[in-house]
């Protein structure tokens, strides 16, 4: 798939490069399987704008046009067929956090790790941005106990209706019941 989309990418790429000036990917450490640090890496969505004081913009300010169509396609993820390719992603499973937010979510964040991290992920088709990130602990969490080849075959052809007509809220994140809103 990697070759296939080759051309694409280049063109990404070529694109990002024009509009937004280098470098065009930005790279990230992120948790991986059981909690090992990888670089993760996508299309630079946003630019380095920043403030009278030199400290950069909140993101919603930074992100460009071509930053918003590149992440309402999805098509930002595409340098992470890389990291599938190198085994430290999947193609579905939960998306990779920062070490410092799976530290922050403590059993929770390890139980999360217990599977590669995605591509795409339950969270992402059923709400994704929409979602607090206790909603979307809370459908990882679900997938890492329900995960199969039909939920994943199911959550990729959810990501491709995502990448045509955008996030919306699903019933089943409405369904998915937070620990911080569980009685005890």
């Amino acid at each position: 798939m990697l070759l296939l989309l080759a051309p694409v990418a280049a063109l990404l790429a070529l694109v990002s490069l024009i509009s937004m000036g280098g470098p065009v990917l930005f790279r990230q450490e992120r948790s991986g399987l059981h909690g090992q640090p990888f670089t993760m890496a996508k299309f630079r969505s946003m630019n380095d704008a920043r403030d009278a004081e030199g400290r950069l913009l909140p993101d919603g300010q930074r992100v460009t046009a071509w930053g918003r169509f590149l992440r309402r396609s999805r098509l930002d993820e595409l340098p992470g067929l890389w990291s599938i390719v190198r085994g430290d992603m999947a193609f579905v499973g939960p998306r990779p956090l920062l070490p410092g937010t799976i530290a922050s979510l403590g059993e929770r964040g390890r139980q999360r790790g217990q599977v590669r991290p995605g591509l795409t992920g339950w969270a992402q088709v059923n709400g994704n941005t929409l979602l607090s990130l206790d909603e979307k602990v809370a459908l990882d969490l679900d997938y890492v106990r329900n995960a199969s080849l039909g939920l994943d075959c199911r959550i990729i052809l959810r990501t491709i209706a995502v990448m045509i007509v955008g996030e919306k809220r699903t019933g089943e994140a409405a369904m998915i019941d937070p620990p911080s809103r569980r009685l005890h």
